[in-house]
């Protein structure tokens, strides 16, 4: 009884192997595929072929790795200094923007919330008109969470 599966095991790779076509399409493009009708110019490989693979491309190195050419232009300290503080308004100002926008959806989310009461509020007709206004809650708060962390990147 034990050597039932044994047996089986023993067939099952012959069921596996299939016939490998290369197919040519009329621009030279190669494919290769088990089923003959997926194209014209489809030949049969044969079977007795070495697999081979395909190197992978050399890898690039990292431009972290090669320094800067003297001659890239630099900016002087306060001209930066000038620029971050500049970047930095218009992050502050981008992220009250936000809030507000924010504090608008949470409340507009919460004036439709309280038209409904109970099980009304799980019908789905409810739940599609409120949907929208719940992704503009969470699409605020990813902005602001986003302006947040730029401006804690920042020096």
């Amino acid at each position: 009884m034990r050597t039932l599966p044994v047996l089986l095991l023993l067939l099952v790779p012959p069921l596996a192997q299939a016939q490998v076509f290369k197919c040519v399409d009329a621009n030279g493009g190669v494919t290769y595929t088990n089923d003959r009708n997926q194209g014209r110019g489809c030949k049969q490989l044969s079977e007795d072929q070495a697999v081979s693979s395909v190197p992978a491309p050399p890898r690039r190195s990292s431009s972290a790795s090669q320094p800067t050419p003297t001659n890239f232009p630099r900016v002087a300290p306060d001209a930066q200094r000038a620029r971050d503080d500049t970047r930095r308004q218009v992050l502050d100002k981008e992220l009250a923007t936000e809030e507000a926008a924010l504090a608008e959806a949470e409340k507009a989310v919460a004036e439709q919330e309280g038209h409904y009461q109970g099980a009304e509020r799980r019908l789905p007709v409810v739940q599609n008109r409120l949907q929208p206004l719940r992704e503009a809650v969470e699409l605020h708060q990813r902005n602001v969470e986003a302006l947040k962390k730029e401006l804690g990147n920042l020096k």
